[in-house]
């Protein structure tokens, strides 16, 4: 089959009534109204968190001698940060603002602070999009799941995250991308290009924190990413892990039923089975969404990620309860 990569990720069409089909060709045209106001409410609420939770954790290192509580404030200093991830994925989709330099400007912006490229991201994440848990062509099961407590460990650790993360921006920066068969001739420079800006920008803030005589990468970047990291972790391994390795939407893909702080910071992507079914619906439509295609899927977390987690764990255990979450 040729390389190709499309300039859009792709959208299942409606189907017809029935099983597959709980929402109407006009509920999808009413919920996939896109919206500035909306993303951009979003958006600017994330960031205020971001700066909200940092000046707790300066204040925390500069003023309190209770390492516990630094490390609290930092951990959720740095979980605001790494969730910026959703902000980049649904911008990735140009879902997120109606506009699409905005999507593509909030994308970058938040693959910067998330230690992720928007740019390499579109086009692995649409590949993802296109071949849903199919062995051998979707780019994430390149990244094995968990199958004992020793690789559910280091999976959480966020160690493999990061290696990759640095042998990947480094490969690509050196123009090595032949390995990426959702690249193409075209689309290769453009990834060249984005990475080597962002390990720019990455460089720049290295050489401003040197010049202020202040470790503040370090302490106010690298650190916090690294201690959420494994909760970002735990979020995404309760996407796909246990379901159906086909493309049936109904089952290869779960839903996690969480509170509202995580709901607003993951840009509402918990609805995630939602969102593989009608990836063209913005993130505030999921919700209605899974009002219609919630009774219909085969894998729920209806006791959050920490339910997951605990069934997960069982299974690699395998103990009572050892047949897995759904």
């Amino acid at each position: 089959m040729p390389e190709e990569t499309p300039t859009q990720l792709p959208v299942p069409p409606a189907a017809p009534a029935g099983a597959d089909a709980p929402l109407s060709p006009d509920e999808l045209r009413r919920l996939g109204q896109r919206s500035n106001a909306k993303g951009l409410a979003r958006l600017t609420g994330h960031l205020a968190v971001i700066g909200a939770t940092g000046w707790v954790y300066t204040l925390g290192l500069q003023r309190s001698s209770h390492w516990l509580l630094v490390a609290a404030a930092g951990i959720a200093f740095g979980l605001t940060l790494v969730t910026m991830f959703a902000a980049m994925h649904e911008s990735v989709h140009r879902t997120a603002f109606r506009t699409p330099w905005l999507n593509n400007a909030a994308a970058w912006l938040a693959g910067v602070l998330s230690f992720y490229n928007s740019t390499f991201y579109r086009h692995y994440h649409g590949w993802h999009h296109r071949f849903t848990q199919i062995p051998g062509r979707d780019p994430e099961l390149e990244d094995r799941k968990p199958t004992s407590l020793a690789t559910y460990a280091l999976e959480m650790s966020g160690l493999p995250w990061w290696i990759g993360k640095v042998r990947g921006h480094f490969a690509i920066a050196r123009g090595r991308v032949g390995s990426y068969g959702f690249l193409n001739e075209k689309t290769r420079p453009q990834v060249i290009r984005s990475v080597r800006l962002q390990l720019a920008v990455y460089a720049a803030a290295i050489a401003v924190s040197v010049g202020l005589g202040q470790p503040l990468f370090i302490t106010h970047w690298l650190l916090p990413v690294a201690a959420a990291q494994p909760l970002l972790r735990g979020i995404l391994l309760a996407e796909h892990t246990g379901c159906s390795q086909d493309d049936n939407a109904l089952t290869n893909t779960r839903t996690t039923c969480t509170n509202l702080p995580i709901r607003f910071l993951m840009w509402d992507m918990p609805y995630h089975a939602e969102h593989h079914r009608y990836p063209a619906l913005p993130f505030f439509a999921l919700a209605s969404a899974h009002q219609a295609l919630g009774p219909r899927l085969a894998h729920v977390a209806r006791d959050g990620y920490l339910g997951m987690h605990i069934a997960l764990l069982r299974r690699l255990a395998g103990g009572p309860g050892s047949d897995g979450p759904t």
